[in-house]
Formats: C-alpha cells, sequence, structure tokens
C-alpha cells in the first residue's frame, strides 16, 4: 500500500511538472551547500571569487544538479544542452558533439578539465560524471588567461571566444562514500558503475570504474552513407581515479588525476569496426603562500589513439583498410594570484603547450602516413580585476606565440613545412553592483586561431573528391588564421530572494573564419574554408526560481542572428554560420516528493540551422522538440546505506529528427538502474 501511494503521488507530480534539487530530507543541507558553491565562482580567476567580484557572467552546476540531468548519449556535453546560448549536438553515442556557442561553431568554447584544456569533442564522450564535483559555463568573450586547446581533429583548434566551460572535480573528501548501480535499458544496453571516495590521514582520494555494452540502432537517415544491415554494437570502460595530499593545509596540496577510456565495436556493417583510447592525466600544485599571494602549477597529458575500419560501400562491403589517427597533448600552465587593495586581484603567469598528429592507412599490416604534424603554443598572460566600492574593472592581456610544423600533407612533404605567429590578445569587462539584487556587467575580448592540421591536410586525398565511397574530409592547403573579437552586455535581477532573472546580449565577429563545409553527401565528404568577415548577434533571457525546499524550474530562450561576408565567393556571400539555431529555448523542472522520490522534466527547443556555408549547397535542420525526464525512487534508506531506483527516459514523443552527415536521432529510449549508497 505505500508503494502504490509513492507512485501515486509521483505520478501527480509528473502531470504537474515542477521542479527538484534534493532529497527532502536533505533540502536544507543541500540547498545552503548549492547556494554556497553558486555563489563563489573559479574559472574567471582561476581561485575562488565571490560572483559580485568578477565581471563575466558564470553558471555553476553544482554535482547534485548534474545528477538530475538525463543524458541520452552517455556526452559530459549534455550537461550543458539547458544553458542559454548553447546548442548540444551530439551526433551519436558514439559521435562527437557537433553543436555551437554564442552564435559560433562548436570550436569557440573552450573545455577545461580543473582549469587545463581538453578536447571538446573527444573528452566529453569519455569521461565519467560521477567524478565531478560541479561544472562552471563561462559565457562570454575570450578570456585572456586560457590559452587555445591545440586539437588538430574534428574542427581543430578550440578558443575560448564565445566562452569557457570547466569540469572541476573533487579535491577534498568530507565523507566516505561507496556508489554501486547496475543497469539495463533500450537496445539491449547494460551497464555496471563503481565508485568510492574517502580519506586517510592528509590523503584524499577517489576511484571509479564504468563498463557499458550494448547493441545500439540505427541512427543513419534512410539509404545514407552510413547504410547499416546490422545493429551498431559496442563496449566502453571507463578507469579513473584522483588523489590529493594536503600538507599542512587545504590550500596546500598537490594532486594527481589519471582517466582511460576505451570503446570497441562497429557502425553497423562487418567491416567498419573501431577501437578507441583516450588517456587524460592531470597533475596540480596549489599553495597560498601567505594572505595575498597564491601559486598554481599544473601539468597535463592527453592522449587520443582511434582506427575505424573503412569497406568498399556502395560497390560492396569488403574492407578496404583500416584508417587511424594518433594525437598527443601536453598543457602546462603557471599562474600566480595577487591579492591588493581589499578585495581586488591581480593575476599573472605563463602557460606552454605541445601537441603532436597523425594520421595513417593501413592495408594488409602496411600503414601509409597521411599527415604528420606538430604544434606549439606560448602565452604570457595578466590580468587586473579592481574592485572599488561597488564596482568591478578588468583589464587584461595575453602575449601568445603559436607554430605549426608539417612533415606531411595528405601523403606529400609540403613546400611550407613550417609556419609561426604572433599575436597580443586583450579582454575588459566592468560590472556595477547596483543594489544587493541587482548588477550589470559588459565585457570584451580578443582571439586568434592558425589552421589545425586535419582542417589543412584533411583525411581525404584531393583526388576523392566526388569518388564513391570516399567518405571523410577534403584538404585545403589555402586556409590562413582567423581572428575575432567579442562583445556582450547584460544584467542580473533578483526580485525574490530565491529568483533570478537575467538578460545578455552577444556580438561576436570573427575574421577569415574556419568553417566545415559539407561538399556532398553521397559520399559524405566535407571540408575546411576560410568563410570570410563572420558576424553573431543575439539576445539571452533566462529565469531561475526556486520554491523552497521542495521544487525549483528553470526556463531561458536565445535568439540568434548569423552573417557571412564573402567578397570572393558569392555563394557564401549573405549566408549562415553553421551549426547555429535561429532560436533555442529550455524549460525544466525539479521536484522533490515524499517517499524519497525526485522527478526531472526537461523540454528543449530547437530552432532551424544549416550544416554548410553555400547557400546553393547548404541543408536546412529543425526546428524540432525535444521532452527529456529523469526520475528517482528510493528503495531503502538506513544509517549505513541507501538504496535507488534510477530512470532516464530519452524522447518522450520519438522524434526521430535529422541531423547534419545524414545523422538522425533514434528516437525514443529508456534506461533505468539500481543503485546502492554506503
Amino acid at each position: 500500500m505505500k508503494l502504490l501511494k509513492c507512485l501515486l503521488i509521483a505520478g501527480l507530480a509528473a502531470l504537474w511538472a515542477l521542479p527538484v534539487q534534493a532529497e527532502e530530507k536533505e533540502a536544507k543541507k543541500e540547498d545552503k551547500k548549492s547556494y554556497t558553491l553558486e555563489d563563489v565562482v573559479v574559472t574567471a580567476t582561476k581561485i575562488p571569487q565571490k560572483e559580485e567580484r568578477i565581471t563575466q557572467k558564470i553558471d555553476v552546476i553544482t554535482d547534485k544538479q548534474i545528477e538530475r540531468i538525463p543524458l541520452g548519449n552517455e556526452n559530459v556535453a549534455e550537461i550543458f544542452q539547458y544553458q542559454p546560448g548553447t546548442f548540444v549536438n551530439p551526433l551519436s553515442r558514439n559521435d562527437a558533439n557537433w553543436g555551437s556557442y554564442g552564435g559560433l561553431g562548436p570550436k569557440y568554447n573552450a573545455y577545461l578539465l580543473d582549469g587545463l584544456g581538453i578536447d571538446s569533442f573527444t573528452d566529453t564522450m569519455s569521461l565519467d560524471p560521477w567524478a565531478f564535483e560541479r561544472a562552471e559555463v563561462h559565457r562570454g568573450p575570450a578570456a585572456v588567461m586560457y590559452s587555445n586547446y591545440l586539437s588538430q581533429d574534428f574542427a581543430g583548434n578550440q578558443s575560448p571566444l564565445a566562452g569557457i566551460t570547466n569540469l572541476i572535480l573533487r579535491d577534498i573528501i568530507d565523507q566516505p562514500l561507496t556508489r554501486i548501480a547496475m543497469g539495463y535499458g533500450s537496445w539491449n544496453t547494460w551497464q555496471a558503475r563503481a565508485y568510492h571516495q574517502g580519506k586517510s590521514g592528509n590523503f584524499n582520494y577517489f576511484l571509479g570504474a564504468n563498463f557499458e555494452k550494448s547493441d545500439y540502432t540505427n541512427y543513419g537517415t534512410a539509404n545514407s552513407w552510413l547504410n547499416m544491415i546490422d545493429n551498431p554494437e559496442y563496449q566502453k570502460t571507463r578507469l579513473y581515479f584522483k588523489t590529493t595530499y594536503l600538507f599542512d593545509r587545504e590550500d596546500h596540496r598537490v594532486s594527481l588525476f589519471a582517466h582511460h577510456y576505451q570503446t570497441t565495436g562497429d557502425v553497423g556493417r562487418p567491416n567498419r569496426d573501431f577501437d578507441h583510447n583516450y588517456d587524460t592525466i592531470n597533475a596540480a600544485y596549489h599553495n597560498q603562500i601567505n594572505d595575498w599571494l597564491n601559486t598554481q602549477f599544473k601539468a597535463g597529458y592527453r592522449s587520443y589513439d582511434r582506427r575505424w575500419g573503412e569497406d568498399n560501400f556502395p560497390k560492396n562491403l569488403a574492407l578496404r583498410e583500416h584508417d587511424g589517427v594518433k594525437q598527443q597533448i601536453v598543457p602546462l600552465d603557471l599562474t600566480f594570484n595577487l591579492k591588493h587593495w581589499k578585495d581586488s586581484l591581480m593575476t599573472f603567469g605563463a602557460d606552454y603547450q605541445q601537441a603532436s598528429y597523425e594520421t595513417y592507412a593501413e592495408t594488409n599490416g602496411l600503414k601509409t602516413k597521411g599527415n604528420d604534424s606538430r604544434a606549439a603554443a606560448t602565452g604570457i598572460f595578466a590580468q587586473e580585476n579592481l574592485v572599488w566600492d561597488k564596482w568591478v574593472f578588468r583589464l587584461g592581456g595575453r602575449f601568445s606565440y603559436t607554430q605549426n610544423e608539417f612533415d606531411l600533407i595528405s601523403g606529400t612533404v609540403p613546400q611550407d613545412r613550417e609556419k609561426s605567429w604572433n599575436k597580443f590578445l586583450y579582454s575588459a569587462g566592468i560590472r556595477f553592483n547596483a543594489l544587493s539584487v541587482l548588477s550589470a556587467y559588459t565585457n570584451v575580448g580578443s582571439s586568434f586561431q592558425a589552421p589545425s592540421a586535419k582542417s589543412v591536410g584533411g583525411t581525404l586525398l584531393a583526388s576523392d573528391k566526388g569518388v564513391a565511397g570516399k567518405n571523410g574530409q577534403l584538404p585545403n592547403l589555402t586556409l590562413i588564421p582567423e581572428s575575432g573579437v567579442g562583445y556582450d552586455l547584460g544584467l542580473d535581477i533578483r526580485p525574490m530572494k530565491n529568483m533570478v532573472i537575467g538578460v545578455r546580449g552577444f556580438y561576436n565577429q570573427v575574421d577569415d573564419a574556419i568553417v566545415e563545409n559539407r561538399v556532398s553527401e553521397n559520399p559524405s565528404q566535407s571540408q575546411s574554408v576560410n568563410a570570410g568577415k563572420t558576424t553573431s548577434y543575439g539576445v539571452e533571457l533566462e529565469i531561475k526560481h526556486r520554491f523552497e525546499k521542495y521544487a525549483e524550474w528553470f526556463a531561458n530562450y536565445t535568439y540568434t542572428q548569423t552573417n557571412i561576408q564573402n567578397n570572393v565567393d558569392k555563394d557564401q556571400d549573405g549566408s549562415n554560420v553553421p551549426f547555429v539555431p535561429n532560436y533555442m529555448a529550455n524549460l525544466g523542472v525539479n521536484f522533490s516528493l515524499p517517499c524519497d522520490i525526485t522527478i526531472s522534466p526537461y523540454v528543449r527547443f530547437v530552432g532551424s540551422y544549416y550544416d554548410s556555408t553555400s547557400e546553393s549547397g547548404r541543408k536546412s535542420f529543425g526546428p524540432y522538440q525535444i521532452i527529456n525526464l529523469k526520475a528517482s525512487m528510493g528503495l531503502w534508506k538506513t544509517a549505513n546505506n541507501r538504496g535507488l531506483l534510477n530512470f532516464d527516459l530519452i524522447n518522450l514523443t520519438n522524434n526521430k529528427y535529422e541531423m547534419p552527415w545524414q545523422f538522425q536521432d533514434p528516437g525514443f529510449s529508456i534506461f533505468g538502474n539500481l543503485e546502492v549508497q554506503f
């Protein structure tokens, strides 16, 4: 009878659709913690600062909020899909996120892991969100304290022109916790997860493992180049740990994080197998030397090793070759923070990054290199954040040096094997805290990006253009660097204690923007091109409201306009930036109920967007709406352990909308697991 009563209450709550933040018995505790976390941000200055002391707009998503967001593709980027101005668009569970930020393409938002760069296309597919303490979304123009990420694959180097996304791992463990979950869902998907955190003396640590296996399903459009004749099966394994040693206090510590990800399977044809391995390492040293000086040194290692089979489709399905990509990136960062004049802060330091990139084709055990290149970047930066009464003034600069070295491009030795660029970048902002319930801010910042190895060399030869079965990216040896500048202006209002209303306008301009153009559908081919002068502008409206300890809700709307001016290619002149919807809207509600039940429905509205800058050859997508829901029910709770039944319901209306490159959302899916915490 009690179970029936609980289910009835849950059903009524779903009909009324009001939100949740924590279990009823822990609501006061989580409410206090959540507000504490949301009032302090680290991405703007690299050390914790109150939101009122920075000029940028930064959203905080806590670990409890992350738990409430359904991730249909198990892609970390989906944590941010309900944020204003963010278009998250993973093509499948095994493909990258091709979305947009601030009216620009997917490479104009820098992703960080504890303040060190990661790849926004691949690392979001591999990382396990159970490891995160929270995430911060820095909306607005480029920050001078973070360099470009030298990814040579996918859409190339990634810059913080439209914003920064910082995934923050746990450092200090408050109490021991073990989580074990076993789950099953649509398309014969099995998953097992384990996580443990604790401390021993001055050591804080956590470790975890995640294994997933699925038959999956066809995610291509009818008669597409994907042409799946069987289920695209896969297996994924994630292994990770972090340990933090406190020397004499919490603000003097050293930490090490390591993560390994492997995914194997096929994409629905006998000779279209894949085997991808990613490794991520972060090491960091933090020391608050005295009341006014803080220093931190961070070093990382990222390895991406992808190998996949290609057949002779549409002629036949026999194996043609195995292709592969090997990429290694090492980022380093040394930062000092100097507090002065009450709450003001001077931040300065240097960073370095080096990357290697190699592509190959393997036939009968013989490997032939396609692209072989290296890249390096060095930066020196300084930023003053001056707090004066109700005003905050920020001014910063970065001197950047970037070098590309090419041994091979598309299998041949290029005429110019080395290119380098020097560039000075700037960033500035002002915040006026007019009242305790009202503040205004504005920011400006510049960016610079050199062409990446894949953008220049592609994954195909120039002679492969239009050849049946040759799917991939064509080379473009004529690419030149791009430079950009961004502006924003916003207002935050708190009409009630637990309500925030925000409005933000943005304007971004990129000269010689490098974008990805669809050249043909069959075969599926794309090419990086300089699109001329690109502008994007828009406005974001949002509201967040918490109803005491039981519920919260949010809604936001983003309107965006983009334009490309290209006097050389009339087919692109007056066109739009690919992957940028003309509008987006989100509505979410979280509701906490008796009997340890939580329900979180979310709705996404996506407007129209294109896959190319070519007005004659581009294809339109959208508009569409997606409804997702996450629900949890407590099965038992004692002083020592707790049992939960969790469900993710994805695409409730079974909307099989089309995406670029002949991908398609597979429609409704459900996944449930039994989780035990102790």
